[in-house]
């Protein structure tokens, strides 16, 4: 393990870093391709988006607890390419089945859900595995690198796909996913560190352990409050992620590539976020980086709804831009100290729970997205998911980490404290 500062000259990390990016690129296309091919080419409804968006993340919050104590007892190395190939395999259905005109929503349904659960594992085996790799004081930094290709993905992807949309259609796009997360099973295939599994005597009862990992969650004072911020927000931010194609093709008339276009511009916000989010960190402190940076989130999701008025292009541009820079800053830092907080045979078990309860409120947010907007409308439902995220924003803004400078480090397994 590369004992310096800098992380570019660390063999393993540059191919976790490249498998990732690789990944994220042909995500993001994925990303804005699928609903597209759900609106335009299937004329699905708001209630049915609802249903393709639930479908995505709802392996979450039905495998998502177990799914890290069978993380911590694989080898996560393994987790991470089985993922990979699932998913290409899985998305590469898709264009098939258009090329044959035998493309229907319940396809699309089936893809989602398969890719979804192959990305439970992915995730809980991915966060786990970046601190075996690297040292304890060069998690912000990978953290940081990681999300920096995150960011570049989601500037480059959108802008490229809108493009791409009118050139090739909306399915055959889809397969650029499937060949990117290959890319991604090959490079980390290709990392050289032992990847150890514990020893099996040593086993107990899922149960037992699945009950372990959410413990350390829930008792912790400071993370029990991070993710029931994260949890709120992700309800509510999911009913425009929702609504958001089809508010923008629908209800503000605009085209793929435009669109494609603003979400493009808007990224290089989380662009900025990635190569900031330190430095943000220790100029106001690591504990105040969190929840300010979800106050300086709240205005910018009003500029979404805002764009029914006029000026979307504009509007939507800043919603994105100013939105993503602050959850980038908030991701970066909060995943770094849970990640050093945490003892290392609890980490799969930690994530997966961390992933239980953040991500699995997000299926339930797209069905209320769907119902919202197919009984209130798009707008009015967009307005309900602004409010929502402000009240997300109380958890941690009303917490002793608007008065902490520096994050705390590991602690034993079972600590409790107060609210």
């Amino acid at each position: 393990m590369t004992t310096g500062r800098s992380l570019l000259g660390h063999r393993d990390f540059r191919h976790l870093w490249a498998a990732e990016t690789v990944s994220q690129v042909g995500t993001q296309v994925t990303l804005l391709a699928l609903p597209v091919v759900a609106v335009t080419v299937l004329a699905a409804t708001p209630l049915q988006m609802g249903f393709l968006t639930a479908l995505e993340t709802a392996a979450f919050l039905v495998i998502g607890l177990p799914a890290g104590a069978w993380v911590d007892r694989w080898r996560r190395k393994r987790v991470l390419v089985t993922a990979d190939l699932v998913r290409a395999v899985t998305l590469a259905t898709l264009p098939m089945a258009y090329l044959l005109d035998a493309l229907t929503l319940g396809q699309l349904f089936v893809v989602a859900a398969v890719t979804g659960t192959a990305t439970v594992f992915f995730d809980v085996a991915y966060q786990s595995y970046l601190p075996t790799l690297v040292d304890r004081d060069q998690l912000v930094d990978g953290n940081g690198k990681l999300e920096a290709s995150r960011a570049v993905a989601q500037v480059a992807g959108p802008g490229a796909t809108g493009v791409l949309l009118r050139v090739l259609g909306a399915p055959l796009l889809i397969a650029l996913d499937a060949v990117s997360f290959l890319l991604s099973a090959l490079f980390l295939g290709s990392i050289q560190r032992p990847d150890t599994v514990p020893d099996r005597a040593a086993r107990r009862p899922l149960r037992t352990e699945i009950a372990e990992g959410l413990g350390f969650v829930v008792h912790h004072p400071l993370l029990r409050r991070i993710v029931a911020c994260t949890g709120t927000a992700n309800l509510f931010s999911t009913i425009t992620g929702t609504l958001l194609v089809l508010f923008a093709l629908r209800e503000l008339d605009l085209s793929e590539s435009t669109l494609g276009l603003v979400l493009s511009a808007g990224a290089v916000g989380g662009l900025l976020g990635a190569a900031t989010a330190a430095r943000f960190a220790r100029w106001v402190g690591e504990g105040r980086a969190i929840p300010l940076s979800v106050l300086v989130a709240l205005p910018f999701t009003a500029l979404t709804p805002l764009a029914a008025l006029g000026a979307p292009v504009v509007l939507l541009t800043l919603s994105q831009f100013g939105f993503s820079w602050a959850i980038v800053v908030y991701n970066v830092t909060q995943v770094s100290f849970r990640q050093r907080l945490c003892p290392a045979a609890l980490l799969g078990r930690m994530n997966a729970s961390v992933r239980f309860l953040v991500f699995g409120t997000m299926p339930l947010g797209a069905l209320l997205g769907g119902v919202l907007g197919t009984w209130l409308g798009v707008v009015p439902a967009l307005w309900i998911s602004v409010a929502g995220q402000a009240l997300a924003a109380c958890w941690v803004t009303f917490s002793p980490l608007l008065h902490l400078r520096d994050l705390p480090e590991s602690e034993p397994v079972g600590a409790t404290g107060g609210g």
